[in-house]
């Protein structure tokens, strides 16, 4: 059977891959982010010795717990499904891929997990300078973790410091493979697209208190501590997310062709950008487009006169280098997935400016006319995150290491209704595992510092106190 509903095992494979990824980093991203600002709470507490300002470290640390927890368990598949579902993915990358995975797991997932337990169980026992110390060490193993991930990612997209041997890409240069340019400008994406995803929700947990005047004093400094996280990470992604564009025009070319929906190479001068488009890849041009002149240009080279290379010259150019095939990624997810990216983006950077406005106005403590839209906002950096992974990966397709193996070429020989059944079976698991991390994130959020129809922690954790009563 080689195909089930239509689909073959290449169709199942990637779908499969695909949405367990996003499913994990619905996790990973909260953690990196997170684990950063508590520890500046931790800090703040540290420093003033105020009670109340420990309590709210704790009451977001129990919130961080249970991100960490069910993210632990989401992890685990990805690696699983490399020998799984992409065999020959793993032959050809395992010498290359070996060494930064491992890394992840020895220099950053044990470094978390162990001080993460001597700064929550150590509460009391250890000095304080040492809880404060754990806490950042969870913080620096957390962006340690996302460092190598990202820099194995970005060896897909431009493979550096290798030979073939035996149908094999076999490291020769570690440092290079490290210092990967594309890697680097990775890495700042996500870790302040990571700032955001954190900040967003502080935020909001910090905006519902301080609406229900509950704790206000405390909810104050962590809504000044989200905000502050919140417009550097949006003006960090934004910036990262420029660079990182402008590169793929240098070592993607079709990837950023893709993101523009540009077809063909402008003819004139310049190059204009399309701000909407209906791309069609039947029939190789936008049946529909609104462009800018000029704009094109000025985005990719910082001019007003150079031009990128059209989807249909460079389909030539590849089959010309890598012999036949299709090499045009289906272009309408990458265009629009790109689009909702930055889209959001903008809209959290004006979110943080309007709050900084607020702040500077001495109105921070009440959440003002935008509160209900600041609920809502921890979905934006999510979806901005899910949005530039979908244009990114669906943008360098075919190819699963750019100009050296297929996707077509890097998958098991597993029956279609094998993956099937296994992408059911992990839909079933990671959904029942966001909805319990939704529910437990949202119930503990709500009920604050001290609402007694929740426990606190079973750890030694200092009890939730209200606003004016003693320690």
């Amino acid at each position: 059977m080689n195909e089930i509903f239509g689909l073959s095992t290449l169709d199942l494979s990637r779908f499969q891959f695909a949405t367990t990824s996003i499913f994990h980093y619905f996790f990973v991203a909260f953690t990196v982010g997170f684990s950063l600002i508590i520890a500046v709470l931790q800090t703040l507490a540290h420093r003033s010795g105020d009670p109340k300002l420990e309590n709210l470290t704790r009451f977001f640390g129990h919130l961080f717990f249970i991100n960490f927890a069910v993210g632990v368990v989401t992890g685990i598949v990805q690696e699983f499904q490399f020998g799984m579902n992409w065999q020959s993915f793993s032959n050809f990358v395992g010498n290359i891929f070996g060494v930064p995975l491992a890394l992840e797991v020895l220099m950053a997932f044990f470094l978390e997990s162990t001080f993460l337990g001597l700064w929550w169980f150590g509460k009391g026992r250890l000095p304080a300078w040492a809880s404060l110390a754990s806490i950042w060490i969870v913080a620096v193993g957390t962006t340690i973790s996302a460092f190598w991930i990202i820099i194995a990612n970005a060896w897909m997209q431009h493979p550096v410091g290798y030979t073939l041997k035996n149908g094999r890409a076999i490291m020769t240069d570690a440092w290079a493979v490290v210092t990967n340019p594309k890697g680097l400008e990775w890495f700042a994406h996500l870790w302040t697209g990571s700032l955001t995803v954190a900040a967003f929700f502080v935020l909001a947990v910090s905006a519902y208190h301080l609406r229900r005047r509950h704790n206000v004093s405390a909810f104050t400094i962590s809504f000044k501590v989200a905000l502050v996280a919140a417009l550097v990470g949006s003006v960090g992604v934004t910036a990262a997310g420029h660079v990182q564009g402008q590169s793929a025009v240098r070592d993607q070319p079709m990837k950023y062709a893709a993101f523009s929906a540009l077809w063909n190479t402008p003819e004139g001068s310049t190059m204009p950008e399309s701000l909407v488009a209906l791309p069609s890849n039947a029939e190789r041009d936008n049946r529909f487009e609104i462009s800018v002149p000029y704009l094109g240009s000025f985005l990719a080279f910082n001019n007003l006169h150079e031009k990128a290379r059209g989807l249909n010259q460079l389909q030539a150019e590849y089959t010309a280098r890598y012999g036949p095939g299709n090499y045009i990624p289906y272009v309408w997810p990458v265009y629009w997935a790109f689009r909702v990216m930055v889209g959001l983006g903008g809209v959290m950077l004006l979110v943080s400016l309007y709050y900084m406005w607020r702040w500077r106005m001495g109105r921070l403590d009440r959440p003002g006319r935008l509160y209900p839209l600041l609920l809502v906002m921890p979905l934006a950096p999510h979806l901005a995150n899910f949005s530039g992974w979908i244009a990114t990966e669906m943008g360098r397709q075919p190819w699963v290491v750019q100009g050296l193996l297929r996707t077509a070429d890097a998958v098991s020989a597993l029956s279609p209704l094998t993956v099937l059944l296994s992408l059911v079976a992990f839909w079933l698991v990671y959904l029942t595992l966001i909805g319990l991390d939704v529910f437990l994130l949202t119930r503990t959020a709500r009920a604050g510092m001290h609402d007694p129809d929740v426990e606190t922690p079973s750890v030694p954790a200092p009890v939730y106190l209200p606003e004016g009563a003693a320690p």
